[in-house]
């Protein structure tokens, strides 16, 4: 069924981000990447965690909550690794401390062919895939994983929520291969705790067993929502619990504890972790045929996509289709109820509140 939204200059978004991020003791700098972020986000169609989840995320737990710390200082601590950083954040906001990260690995992965950065006393960072995308189109291969800022997901049978949504994100350089970088995404949780926001705002029902109420029970209304399902019983299970078990390693403590109260000298939290690698470094020089490595993915990729799969979507697709759609459009896609609450933040940062006859309409 055709959606209508309505066309947002970047511009004109990336200034609304950066001045609400600014409102709430945020530098420039800060506010700059928070703004890139945004419209990374936006562009490529995430709408679970665009401006307005980070905005609301920033509220109830960063700078709202005591989570996150405006102009804190990143600590780059000794390591006797060289292809390792371990960082101490200082509670500073999550995306710029995210970029930071990327690009310190980057640097890494040059030199040594690989780069790591571990990062404790953090704030979530948002959408994962974003880092591991900008990464691959700069040529790397890329990884990250963190935890969540609240721990809002039960476990493989259980009944409490003791887990995050905890997402793996992946990112490939295929550009030259299909036109866009690969990039494998996903929270752990059947959906994101900001498609139930989503879907609340836009009053569409959840899918089935995605989400508990507060008695545990399953539902599909996004307003009695208490807690979320992992995905694929037990196997999303074991990858959520990976990031907290990196996290145990990193510095982080117990997942029921992260964005709430706790007692002196108990940490709440989240971490963060990157890898960088890049492609040369495990190039083993012996393709089929005396085929190049850029060669050999393409070749690969149309393998995995043959024998009949020709309506298969690459991951990182969907994505790249949307980022088109915006290019075509000349500027960001809201809905209705999305530029509504942009409104909102616009109102709340002293400036006009946007109007929906502003915006030119499109159809998709």
């Amino acid at each position: 069924m055709p959606e209508k939204f309505y066309i947002v200059p970047t511009e004109k978004h990336a200034e609304l981000v950066s001045k609400a991020y600014q409102r709430r003791g945020y530098t420039v700098t800060e506010s700059t990447k928070a703004a890139r972020f945004s419209n990374l986000a936006s562009e490529h169609g995430i709408r679970t965690h665009n401006a307005i989840k980070a905005l609301h995320l920033d509220e109830l737990f960063g700078s709202g909550g005591g989570g996150c710390v405006p102009k804190a200082q990143i600590e780059v601590l000794n390591s006797e690794f060289a292809a390792s950083q371990v960082w101490n954040a200082n509670k500073k906001l999550g995306q710029a401390t995210a970029y930071d990260a990327m690009d310190a690995a980057i640097v890494m992965a040059d030199k040594y062919g690989i780069g790591q950065v571990s990062v404790d006393n953090a704030f979530h960072y948002l959408w994962g895939g974003g880092y591991v995308m900008e990464a691959a189109k700069r040529g790397y291969i890329a990884y990250t994983n963190c935890t969540a800022a609240l721990a809002e997901v039960v476990p493989f049978m259980g009944k409490f929520p003791t887990l995050g949504t905890n997402p793996h994100s992946w990112g490939f350089p295929t550009a030259d291969a299909v036109g866009f970088p690969i990039v494998i995404d996903w929270a752990t949780s059947v959906i994101a705790m900001g498609r139930v926001q989503q879907f609340l705002r836009e009053g569409i029902k959840l899918p089935v067993n995605a989400a508990v109420d507060i008695n545990g029970t399953p539902t599909t209304d996004a307003s009695k929502v208490s807690a979320l399902m992992p995905f694929g019983a037990h196997k999303g299970y074991g990858l959520s619990l990976i990031n907290e078990l990196v996290s145990a390693y990193i510095g982080g403590s117990l997942p029921t504890l992260r964005s709430r109260e706790v007692h002196e000298g108990e940490k709440r939290t989240p971490t963060f972790y990157f890898k960088v690698i890049h492609p040369d470094a495990i190039n083993g020089r012996a393709f089929a045929k005396g085929r190049s490595q850029s060669e050999n993915i393409k070749l690969v990729i149309e393998d995995i996509l043959g024998h009949g799969n020709d309506n298969c979507l690459l991951p990182g697709q969907l994505e790249a289709e949307w980022a088109g759609r915006v290019k075509r459009a000349g500027g960001l896609l809201f809905s209705e109820a999305e530029i509504n609450a942009l409104s909102e933040i616009s109102e709340e940062c002293g400036l006009s509140r946007w109007k929906l006859k502003q915006f030119q309409k499109e159809i998709i």
